[in-house]
């Protein structure tokens, strides 16, 4: 079966994961929540721009990209706002001078993020009952009580979206598969600013901690959870 990752991932490599066992199928649970991870103006701009004119803006956003997986996420959120699941939203709430961390060395853009930059994307923000998960580190779980509320609601399923699929996305998965959730990465939901690093990453997840798939199928699976 094609991947999206075909064209970037050499055959012969894909063979060698595949011929030490790596890429089989965790399956879907019983009881999903979503994760929006970093869906705010800051990665995606005001308005669907290409990248280089979208960074004028915040030089933060991923551009056209992001835009493209909002869409495909608020497909996700309906489904999980009919079936009344939980829907989280890990975010990046702004530096304060005393936790700024290694992040003010390394991306020093994220320092001096304008407060509109903040604002969750209208297309697939919090409604009342969500739960708001702000962080200081890439991974949802990193610092926060996120595993606290997942117990709380019997989750063994997360579906992770947002951006970027090389950062926090892969971070939070990474951390997710750990604690034994079961975890789900619709391709065309999560973004970066590099589309090679964005096939790279969906790649090595689907390889060793998450199924990738496509939103359509994503949407398909969790509507056949009774």
């Amino acid at each position: 079966m094609a991947q999206i990752w075909d064209g970037i991932i050499p055959e012969d490599e894909r063979k060698q994961y595949e011929a030490a066992g790596f890429g089989k199928s965790s399956g879907m649970g019983r009881s999903p929540a979503l994760l929006i991870i970093d869906v705010q103006y800051r990665t995606v701009g005001t308005e669907p721009k290409p990248f280089w004119d979208s960074i004028k803006e915040f030089p933060t956003s991923c551009g056209e990209a992001g835009w493209h997986a909002v869409a495909n996420i608020a497909k996700l959120l309906k489904v999980f706002r009919e079936k009344n699941w939980p829907v989280i939203y890990p975010y990046v709430a702004p530096k304060e001078s005393f936790d700024t961390g290694r992040l003010a060395a390394k991306v020093p853009a994220l320092m001096g993020v304008a407060a509109k930059g903040y604002e969750f994307v209208p297309d697939c923000a919090p409604q009342a009952g969500d739960i708001l998960l702000p962080k200081r580190h890439p991974s949802a779980f990193f610092g926060t009580p996120l595993v606290s509320y997942l117990v709380e609601r019997g989750v063994d399923t997360l579906v992770v979206t947002g951006c970027t699929t090389s950062g926090c996305v892969r971070g939070s998965v990474v951390d997710g598969f750990a604690y034994n959730y079961r975890c789900v990465v619709p391709q065309d939901a999560v973004y970066d600013r590099s589309h090679t690093s964005h096939l790279v990453n969906l790649f090595d997840m689907n390889a060793k901690y998450a199924d990738v798939m496509s939103t359509d199928d994503t949407v398909t699976a969790l509507r056949g959870i009774n």
